[in-house]
């Protein structure tokens, strides 16, 4: 199996774990909850960033508009 697929596949997996997570994290109503996983997604962008999975000027701008998003929630 050559790099390029076996790196191709690995991103795919963790980049579809990042989504799932940003989606779970807008489903959710309670405050409490939002933040803990506001916590977790913010630590899977950090990771995303570090492996190249994302620019981290683009990590960080979508952790700021998550963590905006969280303080609205009631």
């Amino acid at each position: 199996m050559k790099t390029s697929e076996k790196e191709r596949l690995r991103n795919r997996g963790y980049r579809t774990t990042l989504r799932h997570a940003i989606r779970d994290l807008h489903n959710e109503t309670n405050k409490d909850e939002a933040l803990k996983q506001y916590k977790q997604v913010s630590i899977l962008f950090d990771k995303a960033a570090s492996y190249g999975l994302l620019h981290k000027k683009n990590a960080a701008r979508n952790k700021s508009r998550l963590a905006k998003f969280v303080q609205t929630i009631s």
